[in-house]
């Protein structure tokens, strides 16, 4: 029988290759277009999976660079990017991007429980509807993120932080094994960081490997295995914790 094709691009499913680390990130450069210099330069990175890695560094570091190129939305100049043994996009479904909540539109007609929902599109592709497993994932996820009572809400009429969870929540319905999150617990209530960092802890206890894009510095040594430093797009240092 033959491999199944990703839905979106008709590229095939690749399987983790054996022994292989989450994540390896070897010369990466990556230059926006017109831009005079690269938003990452040469910066390399090896992460076992079930690996918990806070990315630090002030804006413009490449923090968010990096986690876009890991996921496949920004194309390398130079470099190379390895998931589970295989180049990106090789399967889609096994990486999560949540992105920053400022760069979704809250404005749009939808509900939560229908955004929680297209984490599962990864799976379904362009034709088929959401089955009754679909359904419960999402509303599993919902549950698990304290969002079960906001299924029909407008994601307009969010605070802050419900809308962080909502996010991960989509994120999580993905059922991806590497989860690369910018800045989740930027300017939400104690609630959420609360309801987000135990299921955090919860997920890298089942295997997850978590990349965590992130100003607090706080709780770097009590929350992460491994802290790299970025700044002006260049590796400062890599520090392991636990």
């Amino acid at each position: 029988m033959s491999d199944p094709l990703f839905p979106y691009c008709r590229r095939r499913h690749a399987d983790p290759v054996a022994s292989a680390d989450a994540l390896v990130v070897e010369g990466l450069t990556v230059r926006y277009s017109g831009a005079s210099h690269p938003a990452l330069n040469e910066v390399s990175l090896r992460v076992p999976s079930g690996r918990r890695v806070a990315l630090v560094g002030p804006n413009g570091a490449g923090k968010s660079s990096l986690l876009k190129a890991i996921a496949g939305l920004l194309p390398p100049q130079a470099g190379d990017i390895r998931i589970y043994g295989n180049s990106v996009g090789a399967c889609h479904h096994r990486v999560a991007f949540l992105p920053q909540r400022g760069e979704i539109d809250w404005r749009f007609p939808v509900s939560v429980e229908r955004l929680v929902m297209t984490g599962r599109y990864v799976h379904l592709g362009w034709l088929r509807r959401p089955g009754a497993s679909d359904y419960l994932v999402t509303r599993s996820m919902m549950q698990r993120l304290g969002l079960a009572d906001l299924a029909d809400r407008q994601i307009a009429r969010l605070s802050g932080g419900q809308q962080q969870r909502v996010l991960l929540a989509r994120a999580l319905a993905q059922g991806a094994s590497l989860l690369l999150l910018d800045e989740p617990l930027n300017a939400v209530d104690a609630e959420t960081r609360e309801i987000m960092g135990a299921v955090l802890s919860e997920l890298q206890q089942q295997g997850t490997t978590i990349l965590v894009a992130t100003h607090d510095v706080g709780r770097l040594e009590s929350d992460f295995d491994t802290v790299v430093y970025l700044n002006e797009g260049r590796q400062v240092e890599a520090s392991v914790g636990r």
